[in-house]
């Protein structure tokens, strides 16, 4: 069996890495594995070959749900008249460093 069957059958799973000084975790790349187990192991061999990251999530592409670009105007303008909504709105209290 040659690598392009087993991309056919393999599902595609997008790869987040959180680094060690992150807080968040950020989108690195896709690659095809057969499930989630492999798809970390995988990931952690293709993304975090300098010991970079600290925790790997792995999302099937096919589960993603993404708006559209048409429904920018709808999902994001209301926001804009709703200025409690904003950090900016809120004092953040002393010694407080993350939110």
């Amino acid at each position: 069996m040659g690598d392009n069957t087993a991309q056919r059958e393999w599902p595609l799973w997008e790869i987040f890495i959180r680094s060690q000084h992150g807080l968040a975790h950020k989108h690195v790349g896709s690659l095809h594995a057969a499930d989630g187990e492999s798809a970390i192991l995988h990931a952690r061999d293709v993304y975090t070959r300098r010991n970079e990251g600290v925790s790997i999530w792995a999302v099937r592409a096919g589960d993603i749900v993404a708006s559209r670009p048409g429904d920018k105007e709808a999902l994001f303008d209301p926001a804009q008249s709703k200025v409690y909504r904003h950090p900016t709105f809120f004092p953040t209290p002393d010694g407080v460093k993350n939110l």
